[in-house]
């Protein structure tokens, strides 16, 4: 979803190609350049993708079926559940196809759709992280008003706000990005309408789109990541100060799942974009091929480790599991 600055040579590339009509539609890459890789990614990718539907959909059904869970914490995790299945469905499908066809062709509009969904999807992702952050500081600096100032009038418009934003900025850079015209190569060098590699082919300006998407990283990336560390820096001293181990390792075990995942999900982040670029050409082909895979499985690994960090570190979810494999027995 974020993007770093595009390169002198594409912003050539957009002034100095001619003009054209607005395309019919794109073809995709993809692997086409690994005809050999791509069988073996299609069954691991499918795999996975079938592991992110079942582990976040049963996430989502014990959150819902059990009293419990119904407390803003599973909320939240919930929202981030349903939301991972939404992110990886709005472009697995598409990584499938394209293995099967190497030359993918996708349609403007689809392309525009998928644009949209997986940027609206990694958006919200970024602001329910920064809620849940303030969720769990809540309830380890101001445990006895948690009740109060986490009531289901707080925490609902919050998980929807967040809904909000994500895709109030998405239909902004889409938007700003389906206007543009684009050259007569309609050849996308990514698995899917990624935001970059479909700007790389405009034939216009896009200075507006470039500092659109600064101002989105602050937001989606600056203000979470600085919100989510104080909150932590917070909830840590607020432990430590807990005289007893038990009580540390409690109030801890609380909040663990949370910060692992915000770990892993930013951490992917700056790897993927803080990476240097290789400048010899054995080495650029390898980035090219890395800077595809990475960002692939980036949006697979994480949806797919998000319910087994919460259901292995979290007692409750456990339990609430346990409970509804047995009442699936016990019905039978």
């Amino acid at each position: 979803m974020y993007y770093t600055s595009l390169e002198k040579g594409d912003l050539e590339h957009m002034e100095k190609g001619n003009w054209s009509s607005p395309v019919a539609g794109f073809i995709l890459l993809g692997l086409s350049a690994h005809p050999k890789l791509e069988k073996m990614f299609f069954v691991l990718i499918l795999l996975m993708y079938l592991v992110i539907l079942l582990g976040n959909g049963v996430l989502i059904l014990v959150t819902v079926l059990d009293s419990r869970l119904h407390t803003p914490m599973y909320f939240f995790l919930g929202n981030l559940s349903f939301l991972d299945i939404c992110y990886t469905t709005s472009s697995v499908p598409l990584f499938l196809d394209g293995f099967l066809n190497p030359r993918k062709t996708i349609s403007f509009s689809a392309c525009a759709v998928q644009m949209f969904l997986s940027f609206a999807m990694a958006g919200t992702e970024c602001v329910l992280l920064g809620m849940m952050a303030f969720d769990r500081y809540v309830a380890i600096c101001n445990p006895l008003r948690y009740p109060v100032v986490m009531s289901k009038a707080a925490y609902v418009p919050m998980a929807a706000s967040s809904w909000a934003i994500g895709g109030t900025a998405s239909v902004v850079h889409t938007s700003l990005t389906i206007q543009l015209p684009f050259c007569g190569d309609n050849v996308i060098n990514h698995f899917t309408c990624e935001i970059l590699a479909v700007l790389k082919l405009a034939c216009a300006d896009i200075s507006i789109n470039v500092i659109s998407m600064g101002v989105t990283n602050v937001i989606f990336l600056g203000a979470p990541v600085l919100f989510i560390s104080i909150s932590y820096v917070f909830i840590i001293v607020t432990i430590l100060r807990i005289p007893s181990a038990e009580g540390r390792r409690k109030a801890f075990s609380t909040c663990s799942a949370h910060f692992t995942v915000v770990v892993i999900f930013y951490g992917t982040l700056l790897f993927m974009y803080g990476k240097p670029k290789s400048k010899d050409s054995l080495g650029a082909d390898k980035q090219d091929l890395s800077d595809k895979l990475i960002p692939l499985f980036y949006g697979l690994v994480i949806p797919m480790l998000n319910p087994i960090i919460y259901s292995l570190r979290n007692k409750d979810v456990k339990a609430a599991m346990r409970n509804l494999v047995g009442q699936k027995c016990f019905a039978q």
